[in-house]
Protein backbone atom coordinates (compact mmCIF):
# COMPACT_ATOMS: atom_id res chain seq x y z
CA UNK A 1 0.00 0.00 0.00
CA UNK A 2 1.20 3.73 -0.75
CA UNK A 3 2.24 5.81 2.47
CA UNK A 4 1.22 9.45 1.52
CA UNK A 5 3.57 12.31 3.22
CA UNK A 6 3.79 15.69 3.64
CA UNK A 7 6.11 18.15 5.77
CA UNK A 8 4.48 21.55 6.82
CA UNK A 9 6.63 23.87 9.53
CA UNK A 10 8.89 20.95 11.15
CA UNK A 11 5.60 18.33 11.20
CA UNK A 12 5.53 15.37 9.05
CA UNK A 13 2.83 13.74 8.34
CA UNK A 14 1.92 10.47 6.68
CA UNK A 15 -0.87 8.23 6.28
CA UNK A 16 -2.42 4.87 4.25
CA UNK A 17 -5.39 3.41 3.78
CA UNK A 18 -6.57 0.33 3.45
CA UNK A 19 -10.38 -0.73 2.17
CA UNK A 20 -12.46 -3.61 4.30
CA UNK A 21 -13.91 -5.71 2.32
CA UNK A 22 -15.64 -7.70 5.40
CA UNK A 23 -17.09 -4.20 6.82
CA UNK A 24 -18.56 -2.70 3.96
CA UNK A 25 -22.01 -3.35 2.09
CA UNK A 26 -21.29 -2.73 -1.70
CA UNK A 27 -24.96 -3.62 -2.25
CA UNK A 28 -26.09 -0.39 0.19
CA UNK A 29 -23.45 1.57 -1.28
CA UNK A 30 -21.36 1.49 2.08
CA UNK A 31 -17.18 1.25 1.31
CA UNK A 32 -15.61 1.27 4.67
CA UNK A 33 -11.85 2.03 4.51
CA UNK A 34 -9.50 2.42 7.90
CA UNK A 35 -6.42 4.93 7.49
CA UNK A 36 -3.42 5.28 9.97
CA UNK A 37 -1.60 8.62 10.49
CA UNK A 38 1.65 8.94 11.78
CA UNK A 39 2.68 12.49 12.95
CA UNK A 40 6.30 12.96 13.41
CA UNK A 41 7.60 16.50 15.68
CA UNK A 42 10.64 17.08 13.91
CA UNK A 43 11.07 20.77 15.66
CA UNK A 44 12.78 21.54 18.77
CA UNK A 45 9.99 22.41 20.50
CA UNK A 46 6.63 20.09 22.23
CA UNK A 47 3.36 20.48 20.38
CA UNK A 48 -0.48 20.00 21.06
CA UNK A 49 -2.38 18.67 18.21
CA UNK A 50 -5.90 20.89 18.98
CA UNK A 51 -7.71 20.31 15.89
CA UNK A 52 -8.61 17.89 12.44
CA UNK A 53 -10.23 19.34 9.73
CA UNK A 54 -10.46 16.82 6.90
CA UNK A 55 -11.98 17.39 3.80
CA UNK A 56 -13.45 13.97 2.11
CA UNK A 57 -13.94 13.23 -1.67
CA UNK A 58 -16.75 10.84 -2.53
CA UNK A 59 -16.66 9.88 -6.49
CA UNK A 60 -20.70 8.42 -6.21
CA UNK A 61 -21.66 10.72 -3.38
CA UNK A 62 -21.38 14.74 -2.14
CA UNK A 63 -17.81 15.79 -1.01
CA UNK A 64 -18.27 16.88 2.74
CA UNK A 65 -16.21 17.73 5.75
CA UNK A 66 -15.10 16.71 9.07
CA UNK A 67 -14.08 19.23 11.99
CA UNK A 68 -12.90 18.78 15.70
CA UNK A 69 -11.17 18.88 18.82
CA UNK A 70 -8.27 16.66 18.57
CA UNK A 71 -8.26 13.20 17.29
CA UNK A 72 -9.94 9.72 18.10
CA UNK A 73 -11.14 11.52 21.18
CA UNK A 74 -7.47 13.12 22.06
CA UNK A 75 -4.96 16.54 22.31
CA UNK A 76 -1.43 14.63 22.20
CA UNK A 77 0.97 16.52 23.40
CA UNK A 78 3.83 15.32 20.90
CA UNK A 79 7.01 16.14 22.41
CA UNK A 80 10.27 17.40 20.11
CA UNK A 81 11.65 13.79 17.71
CA UNK A 82 8.29 12.34 19.07
CA UNK A 83 5.95 10.30 16.80
CA UNK A 84 2.29 10.10 17.56
CA UNK A 85 0.47 7.75 15.41
CA UNK A 86 -3.50 6.33 15.56
CA UNK A 87 -6.49 5.26 13.16
CA UNK A 88 -9.82 5.87 12.43
CA UNK A 89 -12.21 5.07 9.56
CA UNK A 90 -14.27 6.97 6.44
CA UNK A 91 -17.14 5.35 5.00
CA UNK A 92 -17.79 6.04 1.38
CA UNK A 93 -21.06 5.53 -1.29
CA UNK A 94 -18.71 4.37 -4.00
CA UNK A 95 -15.66 2.24 -4.38
CA UNK A 96 -12.83 5.54 -4.45
CA UNK A 97 -12.62 8.95 -3.20
CA UNK A 98 -9.76 10.54 -1.45
CA UNK A 99 -9.08 12.38 1.60
CA UNK A 100 -6.54 15.51 2.68
CA UNK A 101 -6.93 18.40 5.56
CA UNK A 102 -5.03 19.78 8.01
CA UNK A 103 -4.33 19.88 11.78
CA UNK A 104 -3.93 23.07 13.84
CA UNK A 105 -0.45 22.42 16.26
CA UNK A 106 -0.40 24.79 19.40
CA UNK A 107 3.13 25.53 20.77
CA UNK A 108 3.67 26.43 24.22
CA UNK A 109 3.87 29.57 24.24
CA UNK A 110 -0.28 29.26 22.86
CA UNK A 111 0.44 29.87 18.95
CA UNK A 112 -1.56 28.12 16.66
CA UNK A 113 -0.48 27.33 13.12
CA UNK A 114 -1.76 24.33 10.43
CA UNK A 115 0.20 21.84 9.43
CA UNK A 116 -1.01 20.12 6.30
CA UNK A 117 -2.51 16.36 5.94
CA UNK A 118 -1.46 15.07 2.47
CA UNK A 119 -3.95 13.79 -0.23
CA UNK A 120 -4.82 9.79 0.17
CA UNK A 121 -6.61 7.89 -1.89
CA UNK A 122 -8.88 5.28 -1.24
CA UNK A 123 -9.31 2.83 -3.59
CA UNK A 124 -11.62 -0.44 -2.93
CA UNK A 125 -10.50 -1.89 -5.92
CA UNK A 126 -6.47 -1.38 -5.16
CA UNK A 127 -6.85 -4.24 -2.82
Amino acid sequence: MLFYTKTTSGVTVSVQSYFLEDRSNILQRSFFFVYFVRIVNNGNEALTLRRRHWYIYDSGASDYEVEGEGVVGEQPRIQSGAIYEYNSFCVLQSYEGAMEGSYTMERDDGSLFDVSIPRMYLCAMAN
